[in-house]
């Protein structure tokens, strides 16, 4: 099972990264980062009857820390120039939960920790220029 979720991770990493490079969108940073959001989610929800029949009520904080994690690039881009750092940050926590983890659920969540990678080097956008 575990197996199987962590291959559809990479799956939607690469079918985002794929995405990003095909159409080009304006803000990829922000593509990236609700990507990276939804996949740690599909893979917590897949993961949850799993774990809660080897862990119990550990399930809530096992599955609960990376999407947390994941749950801030997406609130801290509203700050643009700590979007980067929130990025950075929450990559870090997904990784080392993972391998705290020992790679086993954990090793589920670590595609989704690329993405945010690869948010935090994305260029920014261009802001519209205010002359007329």
């Amino acid at each position: 099972m575990i197996d199987l979720v962590t291959v559809g991770a990479v799956v939607g990493v690469l079918l985002v990264g794929v995405l990003v490079v095909v159409r080009k969108p304006v803000d990829a940073r922000r593509v990236l980062r609700w990507s990276a959001l939804a996949i740690t989610v599909l893979v917590a929800a897949a993961l949850t009857p799993f774990t809660v029949d080897d862990s119990g009520a550990a399930a809530s904080y096992l599955l609960g820390v990376p999407v947390v994690a994941a749950v801030l690039p997406v609130l801290g881009q509203r700050f643009s120039r700590l979007a980067g750092v929130v990025d950075l940050v929450a990559a870090l926590v997904i990784g080392g939960w993972g391998l705290l983890l020992g790679l086993g659920i954990g090793a589920a969540f670590l595609p989704a920790a690329v993405l945010l990678v690869a948010s935090a080097v994305a260029p920014r956008p261009a802001r519209p220029s205010n002359a007329t």
